[in-house]
């Protein structure tokens, strides 16, 4: 089976030509394992007795309540696998692919930390040094992961260039993997940059939409009316997504960084970008109006990202996914509900689509239950979503 390139237009691979031949080793190596028993045994028993899966369903029926969701409104809970969020699921995949390729060292990007977690985790089960970049902001903001992946043996090397987030992250991970590309590999965490990793992402991620669509049948007797997932890069919605891609009758929805609001700062790329290329992809992005990338703002470090992976491009433009936006104010106050109606603190990211579910989805209401990837735990956003919500702790 050959590996995507491109989504309709959108993804190929805009490098520099040194890493052009580790883009098709990994792309060889990736078609070689991917339907390979022994690989995916291996990875079968990582995922199961590691990580934690299959995770649940949970029904939120306070919230239901609260936010009058007739219909039902269910979790598939990802913050209950081991490191607190779905990024171990490709993070675990692509270590495996690294070591099959004869990789002595493992580099990626983080924003919110949970990536960068995941990965210095898969790291150090396989044995493999790592260093993770993380922009300066980010660092400061997630103070909790930094030192996870510190007490588990990874390098961060922080990012002061630009905003100091994860598009500066990111870049410097590129610079990183050009110079020593032989005998390093480059996780990103994301189904963002050059193909093949936009495929290879989603693929590793999809495990989550395969478990819940199986599990809907199960506990209700039907698929979901809607499927809400936030988008950042679009790792986690594109991962519950292709659960359903060929259910008509299941609405799918994306729910993007609004930050401020349109007239202020934000992270919508799908909603308010324009199509360009960033870090190896052409894809939407935020730009100004000469073109350059323009930075991006949430309250969540995880959304902060001024572009979005190929696939969700190219199911924006074909109509298959409706892509919508959260401010920072919404999200808050969801995060807040969350965590008093149901005792689950949810990451500031998974906050925006539960806001988008709350506020004016009256079609979601309607359309037979609803059900929202659980992206991962509030734990590493306790002290900003804290503060911001004039939570005091030393009162």
């Amino acid at each position: 089976m050959s590996v995507n390139m491109r989504f309709g237009p959108y993804g190929g691979r805009y490098v520099p030509e040194t890493v052009i031949g580790a883009l098709d080793e990994l792309t060889e190596a990736y078609e070689r394992y991917r339907d390979d028993p022994d690989f995916l045994s291996e990875l079968g028993v990582l995922l199961g007795h590691y990580v934690g899966r299959p995770t649940p369903l949970y029904r939120a029926r306070r919230l239901e309540d609260a936010w009058g969701i007739g219909s039902g409104l269910w979790f598939k809970r990802e913050d209950l696998c081991h490191t607190g969020a779905h990024k171990i699921n490709n993070a675990l995949g692509q270590v495996l692919l690294a070591r099959r390729m004869g990789k002595e060292r493992i580099i990626a990007e983080t924003g919110a930390g949970q990536h960068g977690v995941a990965t210095a985790t898969a790291s150090a089960l396989m044995g493999l040094g790592c260093r993770v970049y993380m922009g300066r902001t980010d660092m400061q903001r997630q103070r909790l992961n930094v030192i996870r992946m510190r007490m588990l043996g990874a390098e961060v090397h922080p990012v002061d260039s630009g905003s100091g987030t994860l598009k500066d992250a990111t870049s410097e991970a590129i610079r990183d993997w050009v110079t020593n590309v032989d005998t390093t590999h480059y996780i990103i965490g994301s189904a963002v940059g050059p193909a093949p990793y936009p495929e290879i992402v989603a693929d590793f991620q999809s495990v989550i939409g395969i478990e819940s669509r199986a599990q809907m049948l199960e506990e209700t007797g039907r698929l979901p009316g809607s499927v809400v997932a936030c988008v950042g890069g679009g790792s986690n919605a594109i991962g519950i997504f292709r659960g359903f891609l060929d259910d008509a009758d299941v609405a799918l929805v994306g729910v993007e960084a609004g930050g401020e609001g349109p007239s202020g700062r934000h992270g919508a790329s799908l909603a308010l970008g324009r199509p360009g290329v960033l870090h190896g992809s052409y894809s939407y992005l935020l730009q100004d109006p000469d073109g350059q990338v323009a930075e991006a703002h949430s309250v969540s470090a995880g959304l902060d990202y001024p572009g979005v992976g190929p696939e969700h491009s190219h199911l924006r433009d074909i109509g298959r996914v409706t892509y919508v936006n959260a401010t920072d104010e919404a999200a808050l106050s969801a995060f807040l509900e969350c965590s008093r109606l149901e005792g689950l603190i949810p990451a500031l990211e998974t906050a925006h689509a539960l806001a988008h579910v709350r506020d004016g989805a009256a079609a979601l209401r309607d359309g037979g239950p609803v059900l929202v990837c659980l992206s991962g735990r509030g734990d590493k956003d306790v002290d900003q979503a804290g503060a911001a919500l004039g939570i005091d702790a030393s009162a």
